[in-house]
């Protein structure tokens, strides 16, 4: 059973920044993917980043040009480095890593970006 550990969020004005991580319990190599997806009070899961293997990403559209993904191999760990925050980034976030056979999921951290 793989576990995701997500940590890092909290409470923000807006403009403000955060940092995700995703601690994995196994070597992130072995994941052709891992994302970030966050979850809206009424709102469907929607993804905000993703990286791969090769270490390509991919932003949905209100997440590009303010946050960044990046992993860390020997660390096991994926990060959301999110910048000039805006209260509609205000969500559960999710991470989530895929192996080909399964997707696996994390238990969610909240941020609230508010003033």
């Amino acid at each position: 059973q793989v576990q995701l550990a997500e940590s890092g969020g909290g409470l923000v004005q807006p403009g403000g920044s955060l940092r995700l991580s995703c601690a994995a319990s196994r070597n992130i190599g072995s994941f052709h993917t891992m994302g970030w997806f966050r979850q809206g009070l009424g709102k469907e899961r929607e993804m905000v980043a993703s990286i791969t293997t090769r270490d390509t990403t991919n932003y949905s559209g209100s997440a590009k040009g303010r946050f960044t993904i990046s992993r860390d191999n020997a660390k096991n760990t994926v990060y959301l480095q999110m910048n000039s925050l805006e209260p509609a980034d205000t969500a559960v976030y999710y991470c989530n890593a895929l192996d080909g056979r399964f997707v696996f999921w994390g238990q969610g951290t909240q941020v609230t970006v508010s003033s």
